[in-house]
């Protein structure tokens, strides 16, 4: 279906051209003062310049042509050359319909099916997530979910860190620890010997203890290396071991992202990128990009417009190892084989803004990666405490993301009431949704770019904007159905406008679809938040506006219970994008 935008614009547009004027100049939008008008275009303005006359004598005609459309309850020209575009009652309340009985709710599909290929998570194997990993899961499985929503093909990748010195660090202290384990020796045979097993709590205090012995012990520091190298270069016991460290580690690393309500399509690492190196070698040397300097070979990626320095970018460190930009420019060469994406966007922390510049201007300067295709870093801010500064635990460290979780979960299970559930159990799962619902929206709430203050206690409030509000809204509307006795999926009987703030819900509605589209343009979740939180807003006050259960008048009680159908409707999918489940009551 189409949306109102574009089913005024093209009324206005036809008119411009109708009257001798370029029809790009009828480009309606909402207006931004609702209190004058719905929606308003300012083409006429544009036109004055073109066509060297006045903007409201151009505005003028335009109107005139389009004043007789029965979909208008007014159309005027406001000098000094607005047009301003209300709609009649009817008209919204047939697009109301229409987007009821869409698949897709109004939401605006692709003109052209994009593939997108979205790099999020980011996730160490061998370490457990923490509070860092956050934004980056909940970003970019938000935006695949938007950008699935509007038609595209999306691939999701984790891209583990599994392949460098994080992995040679476990080993080498697993092989101190365990020195009689076969897959140490150097007759280990990976077709008849097996890896002793490793469960995820060992390997939780492995990585930490040999990362911090390896800044006070340099001999072990140079096994790890020496490890690591062994390892990348196919050593049959550290590959073994490393097999064993994936699986134990991915297990758990499924769970926990799977709290969040976040998968993906790809548990590819580091380590699937490196069959790619060679070719990456290959063609540098073939184009003549790479050269030595200090050892290293790099590859030149400034350009002449640049304000500030932009170092060559690395691709082998002096001692022949790998490093990230080695590895992210492999896996570009792989997505390009496997997918030929329109689009690879990276959910990364914003700090990481010249490693990307770097990376991405060498993709593009070695043809390995067609020029159209577009690479984009979607720099995150940082999760902050209420003193401003990176969210720690209460001894200062780093905390992990399932005590992060636990901790929301069980602060929303003890402000929920007993009364309201059969069962512990069902408390207890409507408490994780309530917490995820909270933990989520009060992130996604705000622009990916911007740093933002964790507050649980903020975010758990009942009313307000936040995920636990929206979720709150849905489970008054299933009490509402359910002490009516309605199905859901009973067609709508909406035969009226009752009040302003039915029209201006209803006005919401059909403009759900906008929100949508600058959604995915901007890359921007909270404008999802935003707008679910106007349709959440606005179905409150017109809930204690209306005695919906007790109207005697049957016409219009059916008129509010398809109003609250098409709300729940819409919440939920917009819920839905956000990575949110609803309860069906709290």
């Amino acid at each position: 279906m189409t949306n109102i935008i574009d089913d005024l614009t093209r009324i206005v547009s036809a008119a411009f051209e109708e009257c001798g004027y370029d029809k790009c100049l009828g480009a309606v939008s909402v207006s931004d003062r609702l209190d004058l008008c719905q929606f308003q275009c300012n083409g006429a303005f544009a036109g004055a310049k073109q066509y060297r006359k006045a903007p409201f004598m151009i505005a003028e005609e335009v109107v005139e042509k389009i004043s007789g459309n029965e979909i208008f309850r007014t159309v005027e020209m406001v000098k000094p050359g607005f047009i301003n575009i209300t709609l009649n009652d009817e008209a919204i309340l047939n697009k109301a319909k229409e987007i009821s009985s869409d698949i897709n709710l109004g939401i605006p599909q692709a003109d052209k099916r994009e593939t997108i290929v979205l790099d999020y998570g980011g996730a160490n194997v061998a370490k457990p997530l923490h509070i860092g990993h956050l934004r980056s899961a909940i970003i970019g499985e938000s935006l695949k979910r938007i950008a699935r929503a509007m038609g595209n093909k999306v691939i999701s990748d984790v891209h583990l860190g599994d392949w460098g010195l994080q992995i040679g660090l476990v080993i080498a202290e697993l092989s101190e620890r365990n020195p009689d384990w076969v897959c140490f020796s150097p007759d280990f045979d990976p077709d008849k010997d097996k890896v002793n097993p490793i469960n995820v709590d060992e390997l939780n205090e492995i990585y930490p203890f040999a990362s911090q012995k390896s800044k006070s012990d340099e001999a072990f520091k140079e096994k790890a290396r020496a490890v690591t190298a062994e390892l990348q270069s196919g050593h049959k016991g550290y590959i073994a071991v490393w097999k064993e460290i994936m699986r134990v580690s991915v297990k758990d690393l499924k769970e926990n992202y799977g709290k969040l309500y976040v998968d993906f399509d790809l548990w590819y690492g580091e380590s699937d990128a490196d069959k790619y190196v060679d070719e990456l070698i290959d063609i540098l040397n073939k184009k003549g990009l790479m050269y030595e300097s200090d050892g290293a070979m790099v590859v030149d990626v400034e350009e002449e417009t640049d304000k500030a320095a932009v170092p060559p970018v690395i691709i082998k460190k002096s001692d022949n190892s790998n490093i990230y930009a080695t590895t992210d420019l492999a896996t570009i060469i792989q997505r390009q084989k496997d997918y030929a994406p329109d689009r690879i966007w990276y959910v990364v922390d914003k700090r990481q803004g010249l490693h990307f510049t770097q990376v991405f201007r060498c993709a593009k300067k070695a043809g390995i990666i067609p020029e159209n295709t577009e690479l984009a870093h979607l720099g995150i801010g940082t999760m902050n405490g209420k003193d401003g500064k990176p969210y720690k635990t209460r001894d200062g460290g780093v905390m992990r993301l399932s005590d992060l979780l636990d901790t929301v979960i069980e602060a929303a299970y003890n402000k929920m009431s007993d009364e309201n559930f059969e069962s512990d159990d069902e408390k207890r799962e409507a408490a994780q949704k309530v917490a995820i619902a909270a933990v989520k929206f009060g992130d996604l709430s705000n622009h990916i770019t911007k740093d933002y203050i964790f507050d649980i206690d903020k975010f758990l409030s009942f009313e307000g904007k936040t995920g636990t509000y929206l979720i709150y809204t849905v489970t008054r509307i299933n009490s509402i159905l359910r002490n009516l006795g309605i199905n859901e999926k009973e067609p709508l009987a909406l035969s009226g406008v009752y009040s302003d703030i039915e029209r201006e819900l209803l006005l919401n509605i059909i403009l759900s679809g906008e929100a949508f589209k600058h959604a995915l343009a901007e890359r921007a979740p909270s404008v999802i938040c935003d707008n679910a939180y106007r349709l959440a807003s606005l179905f409150s006050t017109f809930y204690h506006d209306n005695h919906i259960m007790g109207e005697t008048d049957k016409e219009k009680q059916s008129t509010w219970i398809s109003l609250c159908i098409l709300v729940r409707k819409l919440l939920l999918k917009h819920l839905d994008v956000l990575g949110i489940k609803a309860v069906e009551r709290m």
